[in-house]
């Protein structure tokens, strides 16, 4: 009897774990194109926040990876905002959706996989489609709603940088 307790208790505290391993992103794509030592890639690019993630292997054992945010453009005007991964750790149970992941291997250490987690936090209302089936936001309309305080809050995406296999010399 106490056996079968044993594994009821047991499978309890692995169900969490085991939902958590099975979130699935939104976007799926295969394993990305094997990157050298030094060579700058794009790792996503989110045009509705303006950005792009770029990353390079190092070649350090410490910081195998080194992943920045760019701004696309200093005139593009963004439609949702990116935040720190640290600050706001994203999850499921706060509102988060994990959107994508992005495995990027070394081309010289074949045990060695740089992988991005991007998380989208969806804005606070849906924005009404028009006739065309697009949202649209007109000047006059989004001047009265910061006057009556009752502008939605734009998306949000957060990125995470880890790393997988066994680390090269």
């Amino acid at each position: 009897m106490s056996a079968l307790v044993l594994r009821c208790c047991s499978l309890v505290f692995l169900l969490p774990a085991l939902a958590l391993a099975q979130a699935q992103p939104e976007i799926r794509r295969p394993v990305g194109t094997p990157q050298a030592v030094g060579a700058l890639h794009t790792v996503r690019q989110i045009p509705e926040a303006c950005t792009r993630i770029e990353g390079k292997f190092t070649g350090d054992t410490a910081n195998p990876y080194a992943m920045t945010l760019v701004r696309t453009s200093p005139t593009c005007q963004a439609r949702a905002t990116f935040m720190d991964y640290d600050k706001v750790q994203p999850s499921v149970a706060t509102g988060w959706k994990l959107n994508d992941i992005i495995k990027v291997p070394s081309a010289s250490c074949s045990g060695q996989v740089a992988v991005v987690q991007v998380w989208r936090k969806p804005a606070g209302q849906a924005l009404k489609l028009d006739g065309q089936e697009r949202a649209r936001i007109y000047l006059q309309d989004a001047k009265a709603q910061a006057a009556a305080g009752k502008l939605a809050a734009l998306p949000a995406y957060a990125a995470k940088l880890e790393m997988e296999g066994t680390p090269c010399r």
